[in-house]
């Protein structure tokens, strides 16, 4: 399981990602695909996941439905216009950041060419 700090400044990205994958999602199906896909290498807790889904409802990056499943209603969490394109922007930055990252903790070593 990866530490906190490294979940914590990936969690928008993650989640803006996962939900551009389908038309809308719940909570713990979240939850639930991220643990999967990660082999629970990255486990969400409701203290984590529910804030930022809030987060990005006020922020009009996503927009939230009730539908009644069985017994029980159950909120679920589609992408706006804007955070279609939100989660363009934090592909693309995270993307680049793993290159960055990469070049400072395994750097290829130069190779010069002499004729």
């Amino acid at each position: 399981m990866y530490s906190n700090e490294l979940v914590r400044g990936m969690l928008k990205t993650i989640i803006l990602q996962l939900l551009g994958e389908k038309d809308k999602m719940y909570g713990y199906e979240l939850s639930k695909l991220v643990k999967d896909r990660t082999e629970e290498k990255i486990v969400l807790t409701e203290g984590a996941l529910y804030p930022l889904l809030h987060k990005l409802e006020k922020d009009n990056l996503v927009i939230t439905s009730l539908e009644t499943v069985g017994n029980r209603k159950r909120k679920y969490y589609a992408l706006t216009p804007t955070g279609e394109t939100s989660a363009k922007e934090k592909r693309h930055e995270l993307l680049d950041f793993m290159k960055t990252l990469k070049s400072l903790i395994d750097p290829q070593p130069i190779v010069l060419c002499t004729y």
